[in-house]
């Protein structure tokens, strides 16, 4: 999941808060699983996305608890930024993937399309996007995304 670059930049404002989410809180990727059971150990280090579909769930998890230091370790380092930046206005909300290509054990290369709700200065919007996901390192990363709608 990248950041949306033709939206306009608002000025920086208080820090922005994330929701609090406990390792017994249900976990944000909308699968039926808590925090701790599901993408926690994945964010924490503790364990590694076993396909892309579980790498992209855990991404978006990680916008909604504004964790940007996985963000980047799962980003792969060619197409990695200096910084994610994260907008105080913007509340993800729910996760659909509609869609998976490869990224299991047996491929090197997979896409998930996905479509992430949220909201915006409390209006609600969605991100249509397919990302490309690689091996690198024996682990699954983030490379890159189209913009579906």
């Amino acid at each position: 999941m990248s950041r949306r670059t033709s939206r306009t930049r608002r000025p920086a404002t208080a820090a922005p808060q994330a929701p609090r989410i406990t390792p017994t809180s249900p976990c944000p990727c909308g699968l039926p699983a808590a925090y701790g059971d599901c993408c926690g150990p994945l964010h924490s280090g503790m364990a590694a996305a076993r396909s892309c579909e579980a790498l992209m769930r855990s991404r978006y998890t990680a916008f909604v608890v504004q964790d940007a230091a996985y963000l980047l370790r799962s980003w792969h380092p060619d197409t990695r930024p200096p910084a994610v930046d994260f907008d105080p206005a913007m509340r993800w909300v729910r996760l659909e993937i509609l869609d998976t290509t490869e990224g299991s054990a047996f491929h090197t290369t997979g896409t998930v399309t996905f479509r992430a709700h949220y909201t915006d200065d409390g209006r609600p919007d969605s991100l249509h996007e397919q990302s490309r996901f690689v091996r690198h390192q024996g682990a699954w990363v983030y490379a890159a995304a189209v913009f579906v709608d």
